[in-house]
Parts: C-alpha cells; structure tokens; sequence
C-alpha cells in the first residue's frame, strides 16, 4: 500500500485510514483502488473479524478529488467508481462488523461510504453533506439504496436535493449515525466498540449482519426461513453451548 490509505490488523481488528490528509482525504484513482484492495484483503484474512473506516488528518473524506474530474470528466468517472462500488459490496457482503469512525466532514463519496457501514461512530465536530447535487450530479457509492433505508424516502430526497450541512445531533436523530462522541475521545471509543465487536461470537454475528441487511428485499416467509437456518448452524458448533454457560456464570455472579 502507498501512503494514500493505512491499514493495520491487530486484536482480530483491521483498521483502514484514508490517508490523504492534505486533500481531506478526497478519493482520487489512486486511493479509490488501494480502497477496494484493502476491502478485498481483510476481507479474505479469516483473523480479521471487525473493520474500522477513519480518516487521517482533519477529516473522515470530504468526497471526490474534484480537480481530477474537471479535467477529465469521463475518464476519472470510470476510473473512480468501480473500485468504490467493489469496495462498497465487499463491506456490505463480507460476514464481519464494519464500523466507521467519522470526524470533521464526512460528504459525497465520505457519506456514501460512511453509510456503507454497518455501524457509524462520529466525533461530534462532524459535519455531513449529500455534496453531489451541489456539483451537478448524482450519488455513487450506494447512497441512493442507504440513505432512504436509514431515514425514509421523503427525508432522503430533502438531504439529496437540497444538500444541506447536517450536524452530529441531526444526524444522531436520522440514524445517520449511532453514537456521537467527544472528538478527542473518538479514537478511544472506536477501539473499545470495535474491540467489543471483535469478543462477541464472529460465527453468529455474521448471520446477524447477513439476516439483517437481506430482511429488507425478502418477505416475511423467507425470512423466517432464512432465520430458522442462521439459528440452527449456531446452535450446531460448540461455541453456542459454551456461550449459554458464560450467559448463567455471570448471572449468578450479578446476584451475588
């Protein structure tokens, strides 16, 4: 990996930094692959059981590397997005949490990515914008199928069309985000949440994370099914007997 993104494992956690701080971290061609990369990496590395997102320097991503566009409208489109988009279904199709640490800004191709996450963590210096709309363009990196999910169709087309900043608080109520937190304890708070992450059982959060992202694009028959399936390969390994044993050992230390 070049300078452009930072990635480092350790305690079963795969931290990936984008790391173009002099840019606030915008996606050039460069760093859209290295990303895409990194997705397929961690995702293929069976010790990795969490991912962390976050950006060097004074913000989370503030979108696409707009110069590079300018000059070369066409080409720059075909050489950022598909990485991205790659990227994109790896994070949501992979069986391990994803979670992003955002500060600072976090617009266009940053929010994209951000609600790619499974969870988002913001230190409350953040700011949000849609920030397409306001170069003329549509979304990428899955935005038009996250954002109506997270805070229905008619809010997603208030923040897509008009493109207003939003702040931590705004989004904290949206479920733009799950925890808004102290900015100089974001980093603190992300290890500790992705370290909790990483303890809980991977086998049955993997199903968890499969079931939950498919449950909007199945009925309820299919999904009871699917459901009664997850259950029963979990309850099939022995980490399932051992973890009923953990549940009663500290409940009978609480009474204690």
């Amino acid at each position: 990996m070049s300078s452009t993104l930072c990635v480092e494992v350790t305690e079963h956690v795969a931290h990936i930094c984008f790391n173009r701080p002099e840019a606030l971290n915008a996606l050039n061609v460069e760093l859209a692959q290295e990303f895409a990369e990194a997705c397929r990496s961690v995702a293929a590395d069976p010790a990795v059981r969490v991912v962390v997102l976050s950006g060097n320097g004074k913000a989370f991503m503030a979108g696409g590397d707009l110069q590079t566009m300018r000059a070369q409208p066409t080409e720059a489109v075909n050489a950022l997005i598909p990485p991205v988009h790659e990227a994109v279904r790896l994070l949501a199709e992979m069986p391990k949490p994803v979670l992003a640490s955002v500060h600072g800004a976090a617009a266009g191709a940053g929010m994209s990515i951000m609600l790619a996450a499974d969870l988002a963590l913001a230190a409350a210096n953040t700011r949000f914008n849609f920030a397409y709309s306001d170069i003329g363009t549509s979304c990428d990196g899955g935005m038009s199928w996250s954002l109506p999910r997270l805070v229905g169709l008619r809010k997603a087309m208030e923040i897509a069309l008009l493109g207003d900043t939003i702040d931590t608080a705004e989004a904290l109520r949206l479920n733009l985000v799950n925890r808004v937190v102290d900015a100089d304890r974001l980093v603190e708070e992300t290890q500790a949440l992705a370290l909790r992450l990483a303890q809980r059982e991977p086998h049955a959060l993997a199903h968890l994370k499969r079931l939950l992202r498919a449950s909007s694009l199945q009925d309820l028959p299919a999904q009871l099914d699917a459901e009664y399936a997850a259950f029963l390969d979990c309850a099939q390994r022995p980490e399932f007997v051992t973890a009923i044993d953990g549940f009663f050992a500290r409940r009978a230390a609480a009474k204690r």
